[in-house]
């Protein structure tokens, strides 16, 4: 058996209206997962007939749904070379409040528009949830996401991410076709 929390206020998402979001998972993974009010959730990787891998993928797709992730996205996790990543903002910004809010606000941008340019330029969704960022991708686009939050943590402008972003989109869309780089 193994075990996975999430935040409690994300368990209903989880579970999804009449229990459809948890029975799809189940459908896909061929896992039963047992869920607990406070956010525990148990299950068994050794079910007869499932693919050993699936224990890590659902593992992937349980934490992106805790870290703020609609469950239509984090089905995503379920494809071939799709991978999570989160980011704890409390490494960069400390533990002072302010700090946590500017660094949230300055990864989100305007109006989402920070957020909304790193997934339209990379083909990754990302999150901004609690003290943490994540990102859902493939191999090619998710480290290019991931270096573009680390920039914004690290201080860059925005223009220089933006543009960091528009640099990589051949090498992105080279992917996307299907050759190896």
């Amino acid at each position: 058996m193994r075990s996975v929390r999430i935040p409690s206020d994300r368990v209903g998402t989880l579970i999804g209206k009449n229990g459809e979001t948890k029975k799809m998972i189940e459908k896909m993974s061929g896992i039963r997962l047992d869920i607990d009010a406070e956010g525990g959730i148990l299950f068994n990787e050794e079910a007869k007939g499932t693919d050993p891998l699936m224990a890590l993928k659902i593992m992937d797709v349980l934490k992106a749904i805790g870290r703020g992730f609609n469950p239509d996205r984090a089905l995503r996790l379920f494809e071939d070379d799709e991978y999570f990543e989160a980011i704890d903002l409390k490494e960069v910004a400390g533990d002072r409040p302010n700090q946590l809010g500017r660094v949230r606000g300055r990864l989100i941008g305007t109006g989402g528009k920070t957020r909304r340019i790193i997934e339209e330029l990379t083909g990754c969704y990302m999150s901004v949830y609690g003290n943490t960022v994540s990102l859902i991708g493939n191999s090619v686009s998710l480290p290019v996401a991931k270096h573009a939050v680390e920039l914004i943590l690290n201080g860059s402008e925005h223009a220089t991410v933006y543009h960091y972003l528009e640099g990589q989109r051949p090498r992105l869309r080279i992917a996307e076709m299907g050759f190896d780089l």
